[in-house]
């Protein structure tokens, strides 16, 4: 069959995986945050008004976003050992599983990673949801696997 009949669908975002310290930490309903740009320097070179150079100078990620139901404390004593002046890195990685859920289709790896935001759920006696905890993560390098 000729290469240009196979046909590669995007990948869906619904099903994906996080992990800190190879561990699962829980099933999360949103993930966000995922972004990494390259900040530049102007240079206003002299003599040349035409426009101004722009030198690529380092990398800024923002703080990786996580949603789930409450299930248990392990985001909860993360975050709080940090309070009372236990730091304690972490890696992981967040996958987008494949249709079955069984295989990985893209990874993003982030290293040494620490909470820096908990918040609580919202709580009300007329309503019927999850009570959702958010967790969201600095850290210091993001990169692509898959």
């Amino acid at each position: 069959m000729a290469e240009t009949a196979r046909r590669t669908d995007p990948l869906l975002s619904f099903r994906f995986e996080v992990t800190v310290d190879g561990i699962a930490v829980g099933a999360f309903s949103e993930c966000g945050g995922l972004q990494h740009e390259v900040e530049f320097v102007d240079y206003a070179e002299g003599g040349l008004n035409t426009h101004v150079h722009k030198f690529p100078a380092r990398g800024k990620q923002t703080p990786i976003r996580l949603k789930r139901g409450i299930a248990d404390r392990v985001l909860w004593d993360w975050y709080a050992a940090l309070l009372s002046g236990s730091t304690q890195r972490r890696n992981g990685a967040i996958r987008i599983l494949d249709a079955a859920g069984s295989g990985v289709d893209a990874e993003w790896r982030f290293s040494r990673a620490l909470p820096t935001k908990w918040t609580g759920p919202e709580l009300n006696a007329t309503q019927n949801q999850v009570a959702v905890e958010s967790l969201e993560l600095v850290h210091e390098g993001l990169e692509r696997g898959r």
